[in-house]
């Protein structure tokens, strides 16, 4: 699985790091620091709890 990111939809909310911060990891500036990220089969339920906290809905998760 994958989850990628709409960085222009990213408010910066860190939702997705507060519930996940095995996967999705922030920048400087709060935001969403992935683009694209292969997701590690035992980390594929926090992806898509973090995926789902976002307020604005910018992860977009990927089944393969």
């Amino acid at each position: 699985m994958k989850v990628s990111l709409d960085r222009e939809s990213c408010t910066g909310h860190a939702q997705c790091n507060a519930v996940a911060p095995e996967v999705y990891e922030l920048d400087d500036h709060g935001y969403c620091a992935i683009d694209v990220l292969d997701v590690p089969p035992d980390l594929e339920r926090m992806a898509r709890k973090g995926a789902q906290a976002c307020p604005e809905r910018a992860i977009t998760v990927i089944e393969s």
